[in-house]
């Protein structure tokens, strides 16, 4: 299998289970994580006119923490953009997790590499991760963490070959006039897609159902998703395994379903100066409870069977 991209290639990417026992899904017990999408923390004023109050974020992740710790929970996922810019802002919101009493898990996005291009490289192990996309099983369901910022136009430095062929995506993606042709957003590359594709594969074999978190959202067609969304949803929508798409990078939240399967973007934590944004998801063998606190709403996803 490959590994995470070209930084830790060592990393979670090759280990395909956690240890956690393997259970058919109609006989599981409930599965209990945590959901943070965009704190986006920066010791800086406030947008007034985006409504993102940056240095608000400490607080409510601290809040949202003293909640998931009231809970069973397996693990808590932060979908990206864990600060909004600077190197120094990492030191200041990463302990706040060291609160949590449950293991976490971190997805990268864009507001991540707003670092000095010296930092770049480090931006991976700042965020506690020791690849950029890796998945990792809890019990009968595999949950594949994506990286959406591998092609862009800020995850490299300038005058990389990556960096370059983001510049040509982008080109291409605004002459045909798609809304999601933004600088602020990224693709997947070519590696990677052969590794999602391997990984759903392996979850189609083993039974698995099959989560992915991305800081990008597909679908529905909207400004905010990846460059090339049509070709991953297609590519999950391949898969019998594939049951949900989890994101944040829109922060006023969407949702989407295609052939039964969901697509799910949170709303972000850092907007508004004093509501939060964060859920709970519970997942049982026929659906998907999200438990929305704050801004993020509350939902049930019906889930089809794995067969």
């Amino acid at each position: 299998m490959v590994g995470g991209g070209t930084l830790l290639a060592a990393g979670p990417a090759l280990a395909v289970s956690d240890g956690s026992t393997r259970r058919h899904l109609s006989g599981a017990e409930p599965l209990r994580f945590g959901i943070v999408a965009d704190p986006q923390y920066a010791p800086i004023e406030p947008n007034l006119r985006s409504g993102r109050y940056y240095a608000n974020s400490l607080g409510k992740l601290r809040q949202a923490v003293e909640a998931f710790n009231t809970q069973d929970l397996s693990f808590v996922a932060t979908l990206g953009d864990v600060i909004d810019r600077h190197w120094d802002s990492f030191g200041a919101i990463m302990p706040v997790y060291d609160g949590l009493r449950h293991e976490t898990r971190f997805v990268l996005g864009n507001h991540d590499f707003a670092v000095a291009e010296d930092d770049l490289g480090s931006v991976v192990p700042a965020a506690r991760m020791d690849a950029p996309w890796y998945d990792f099983a809890k019990g009968s369901t595999r949950f594949i963490v994506l990286d959406g910022n591998d092609i862009s136009l800020f995850s490299t430095p300038a005058g990389s070959e990556r960096r370059a062929l983001a510049a040509e995506r982008l080109a291409r993606l605004r002459q045909s006039g798609a809304p999601n042709a933004q600088a602020w957003n990224g693709s997947v590359g070519e590696e990677q897609t052969r590794w999602l594709d391997e990984r759903l594969g392996a979850a189609d074999a083993a039974g698995e159902r099959a989560i992915v978190l991305c800081h990008y959202p597909v679908y529905p067609p909207n400004d905010h998703n990846l460059w090339n969304a049509e070709e991953l949803v297609d590519l999950a929508l391949s898969h019998r395994s594939f049951a949900v798409w989890m994101n944040g990078h829109n922060h006023a939240g969407n949702y989407g379903e295609l052939d039964g399967r969901h697509f799910v973007t949170f709303r972000g934590m850092v907007d508004t100066p004093d509501t939060s944004a964060y859920a709970i998801v519970t997942l049982h063998a026929d659906r998907m409870e999200i438990a929305g606190f704050g801004r993020e709403e509350k939902r049930t996803l019906r889930l089809t069977a794995v067969t």
